[in-house]
């Protein structure tokens, strides 16, 4: 985890598959502010190459990604 950055939002999208957490984690990015930040929590591996594609393509910083065997954790920052 980014040491001293905490998430504003956090969205469990383990368990859904594509295109599902990419749907979710859009939808939770309008409740926030410009520069507020949303954790992704999923274990879809499509969804690593699929959030980051996303994140870029919504303007929006990908601050983090980790990959633990089946986990992938997200930290993006709303653009």
């Amino acid at each position: 985890m980014t040491i001293g950055l905490q998430p504003d939002l956090i969205l469990d999208a383990r368990d859904l598959f594509c295109p599902s957490p990419v749907l979710k984690a859009a939808e939770e990015m309008d409740k926030l502010a410009s520069g507020q930040l949303l954790r992704i929590l999923a274990n879809d591996q499509a969804a690593e190459e699929d959030i980051q594609r996303w994140a870029k393509r919504a303007g929006h910083t990908m601050i983090e990604l980790r990959n633990e065997g089946r986990e992938l954790t997200f930290l993006v920052r709303k653009g």
